[in-house]
């Protein structure tokens, strides 16, 4: 059993869609964050960093006492190791995988997070920030853009991990991007993704979990 501790953003969504891809059995513990119970000291033990999401494997491959996973990169590699499933046994189709995962988390997630904190959140003092990131978010997609003008998926003909890390947070800045009107490679793979059981699901599940949460 996988412990997801979870809450609907758009780091929190690349585990679920991993998740519901490949069937492995979960069970979701919500971190709410408005609540700051990422910040408890039950979550940190788990999460160093006190950032969702995390997990808990409870039934590991090498039989031993649980595994605790935190940092979503690291988790959603951590899960298609376990599972075998949504990453090359090939040596440079792997390589590339984790390559374009890597790029997922050191770059469009950071930036998207920062422009729509900047063009959302931060009130008047923003006008910089915002610029800067709107144009590195705009580099970051076109060049997933042309990378998804030579291939179908991020890596290949083969839907990865490096596709569920990308998904969620190109959907996020979707509205932001004028729809990906300027990216129609983007625009074409956001579509296909978006349609997938898997992520429909995941986002029906983050809906009802905040709906609840309201009441």
């Amino acid at each position: 059993m996988i412990d997801v501790y979870y809450w609907p953003t758009p780091n929190g969504h690349k585990i679920l869609i991993f998740l519901e891809e490949s069937g492995l059995p979960y069970r979701i513990i919500p971190i709410d964050l408005s609540a700051g119970e990422q910040h408890s000291p039950a979550f940190v033990s788990i999460s160093p960093s006190g950032k969702m999401p995390a997990i808990v494997d409870t039934e590991p491959a090498d039989g031993e006492k649980p595994v605790a996973v935190f940092e979503s990169g690291a988790i959603l590699l951590y899960l298609a190791e376990k599972s075998g499933l949504f990453i090359p046994a090939d040596l440079r189709r792997r390589s590339e995988v984790i390559e374009w995962l890597f790029w997922q988390v050191a770059g469009l997630g950071p930036a998207a997070g920062q422009y729509h904190h900047f063009s959302s959140v931060a009130g008047d003092r923003r006008i910089y920030a915002e610029d800067y990131f709107h144009d590195e978010v705009t580099r970051l997609c076109e060049v997933l853009d042309r990378r998804l003008g030579a291939i179908h998926f991020v890596v290949g003909d083969t839907y990865t991990i490096a596709d569920m890390a990308m998904f969620p947070w190109v959907t996020f800045s979707k509205k932001k991007m004028q729809g990906l009107s300027a990216f129609p490679n983007l625009r074409r793979w956001e579509e296909e993704v978006r349609r997938r059981p898997a992520t429909v699901q995941t986002y029906l599940i983050a809906a009802h979990l905040a709906t609840e949460r309201k009441h």
